[in-house]
Parts: structure tokens; sequence; C-alpha cells
């Protein structure tokens, strides 16, 4: 028999064979354990169902007729396998167990309702293709078909509004947060969300020319492949991330100064510190962190940064500056919040745009570049250090700069 494929089977067939390798290759991988297995699961069912389409196409169904099908369930599987993907590799510490095995129970669900068509005989199967290419397909596929693209709709949003959620509590334990933000990630998931639209409205309104056969599926099984092989090699390069935010159990609680301690110094950091917040954070009820310890550290604190500067070190992290304050992360995040009212991540940056304006101001600097003066305060890239420090000034380095050169009193000043 003489097998004949179209152009868009053969990258098909070229996509299942890169999934492959990916999937191998996540599986090996030796860090963030859990989110690359589930990764490679992700690249080993869109393998599978790559591999489905160019069966279609090839016309095996006569020759081997017990693949028919197999694929089926597995689209119900993409969007859960992604969303629990952003949660693994979100904390490290997270593990597989039955809530997550849950998100997998519709394709469960699916596998058990289609059961008596993958048990037909081979002929049977034949007969059954030959009557859904006609146009007859069963009441259990036309009912099951809408949910898939429920599924993937539903699950690449969730991922979207779970990533931007992360971004947000990764700024209270790392200075970086490029690198552990997942945007990548969240970006890719919203284009998952917009193919799924997309095939929904070519299943419904005839966009795909017909000469394309299967065309909702056609376009699902490229489109989103390019996107989730983007997620495989971008997961193979994805650090490990640490969260810090759990609450710690409460130790006993330190006593308030007695009446005749010597008072705390009450520095502050350059133009960084806004008002204590308020004090019934919820996070730290039990943290046992008393009046006279509070004080202490933020002292401290604010003393380290002045007098050794461990903001230079571009992979600072909250869990690395508690240790040389001997203190424990979720303590120094209470002072951060309550009585400085600043993430990590921005206390940080706050000091590193304070370096910069100053070099900026000094004309000893003019010939230096400004990017150079960035990283030399421990910014990680220029973009967020132009993010970091218009957020803070409301102009841009460069814009900060020429202001000073045309108003030569504020670098003497």
């Amino acid at each position: 028999m003489q097998v004949t494929i179209d152009w868009i089977h053969l990258a098909e067939l070229a996509g299942a064979v890169q999934g492959l390798l990916l999937a191998v290759a996540l599986a090996a991988h030796r860090t963030n354990r859990t989110a690359n297995r589930l990764l490679a699961a992700l690249m080993a069912a869109f393998t599978v169902s790559l591999l489905s389409e160019v069966y279609y196409a090839a016309g095996l169904v006569r020759s081997a007729p017990h693949f028919f099908g197999i694929s089926y369930p597995l689209p119900w599987t993409f969007g859960p396998l992604v969303y629990l993907y952003a949660v693994a590799a979100s904390d490290r510490r997270w593990r597989f167990g039955a809530r997550g095995a849950l998100h997998l129970a519709p394709a469960v669900g699916v596998v058990l309702l289609t059961l008596p068509i993958y048990l037909k005989s081979g002929p049977e199967k034949i007969a059954l293709f030959d009557r859904m290419t006609a146009g007859d397909v069963p009441t259990v596929l036309r009912l099951l078909d809408p949910t898939k693209y429920v599924s993937g709709i539903a699950y690449s949003a969730a991922t979207v509004m779970y990533l931007r959620a992360h971004r947000r509590r990764v700024q209270d334990s790392y200075s970086n947060t490029e690198r552990v933000n997942l945007r990548w990630l969240q970006s890719l998931a919203a284009v998952a969300a917009a193919i799924w639209l997309l095939a929904v409205v070519s299943a419904n309104a005839g966009l795909v020319p017909p000469s394309i056969e299967r065309s909702s599926d056609n376009l699902v099984s490229l489109a989103v492949a390019a996107f989730v092989y983007a997620i495989g090699y971008k997961g193979l390069r994805q650090p490990e991330v640490f969260r810090y935010d759990r609450p710690e159990p409460a130790p006993a609680p330190v006593p308030d100064a007695p009446p005749d301690a010597p008072p705390v110094p009450p520095t502050e950091p350059a133009a960084s510190v806004a008002q204590p917040a308020d004090r019934t954070d919820a996070r730290y009820e039990r943290s046992g962190l008393g009046e006279f310890e509070t004080r202490r550290l933020k002292a401290a604190l604010l003393s380290l940064m002045d007098t050794e500067h461990p903001y230079r070190d571009p992979e600072l992290t909250l869990p690395a500056l508690a240790e040389r304050l001997k203190s424990t992360p979720h303590k120094l995040s209470e002072v951060l919040n309550r009585e400085i009212s600043q993430t990590f991540y921005d206390f940080v940056n706050a000091y590193r745009v304070d370096e910069v304006r100053a070099r900026l101001a000094d004309p000893a600097t003019k010939h230096l570049n400004i990017l150079a003066l960035g990283l030399d305060a421990g910014f990680a890239s220029k973009s967020t250090f132009n993010q970091a420090f218009k957020k803070l000034t409301g102009q841009t380095p460069s814009a900060y700069r020429k202001v000073l050169e045309a108003r030569p009193s504020l670098r003497s000043g």
C-alpha cells in the first residue's frame, strides 16, 4: 500500500519526533523533577496526538485498525498538564498527589465512556470509521467533543490567572524575578486560550478551507503543538523556584525590651521606605516576633544595606539576606511587610535605584554607560533596571541623566 501525506501532516510528523525527544530529555532532567515529569507527560501526549493525525492522513486505519481512536481522550489532558506544570514549576516543594490527579479525572471519564469503541474488533472499527467519515458520528462523541474546548479554554485561563498571582508572590523572596516569574509560560498560556477559541470558531463556522480534513483538529494540533514545544524547550532551561512565603511554626514569644534597654536608632534607607503597615496581617499572627526583636531586626537590616550593600548581588534572595542577619526568611518578610510596607523585590530595588541616582549625580560618572551603572548596582538586566528606575522616579535612566545634565546644580547638590 502506497502512503502519501501532505505538508501539514509532514509537519505533524516532525513535531511528533521533536516531542518524543523533548519528553525523554525532560524526564531525565535532574532539576525541577516534578515539573519536568509533568511537562514530559504533556510532550508525550502531544506526540501521540500528532502521530494519530498522521495515522489518519496516511490511510492506515484499514491496515492497523486497533490504533483507531487511541488519541481521542488526550485533548482533555492538555490543559490540566499545562496548569499542573505551572503549579509545580512555581514551587519546587509541590508534589503531584491525589488533588493533582483529580485534574485528570475528565480524561479518565472520557476513556470510560468511549471504552465500548476501543473494545470493538478490527473490522468493527473500520466500519465505524467509514460511518464517521460519512458524517454518522456516535452520540457519545457528539456530546463529548464540545467539552474538550471548554476544558482547553478554562485551563488556559486558570493557568494565566495562577501565574499572575505567582509573579506577585515571587517579589516577596527574589530581588531579580526575571528567571523565576514564569512570564513566558503566562504568555504561552494566553496564546493557548486564543488557539482553543479559534478552534471552536473554525469547527463551527467553516473558516478553514474544506480541503483540509479534520480542520479544527489540525489547527489545534499544529498551533498548540508549536507553543507546547516552546514550553518544552523553555522548561529545560527553567531554574528551580523556591517559595518562602509559608508561615513557620510559632516560636516562643520574644519579650519586649526592658525599661532600661537602650533605644534602637531609627535609621531609614534613602527615599525608599513607606510607613509601617497595619500590624494585623494574618500571615504573621503566630510568628512570635515581639516589638523589641522587630525593631532590632529592622535596624540591623537597614544598617546592613547601608554598610555592606548586599543589594549589589543580582541574585540576592530573602533567605540569603535573612542568613546574613542571623534571622529567618519569615521574620525578615514580616519586618519588610509590617514595618517597611514593601515587598522584598521593591525594597532591594529601591536601594539599587538610589545608588544609580547618586552615581548619575556624580560628574565623575558622566562618561560611564548608564546600563553599566545599573548592573553595578545589582540589576540583572536592562529591562528590570529601566522598569524599577521609572517606577521610583517617573523617568527612564537616560531621561533622568538628561535632566541632570540640563541642570548642573543637581549634580553638585
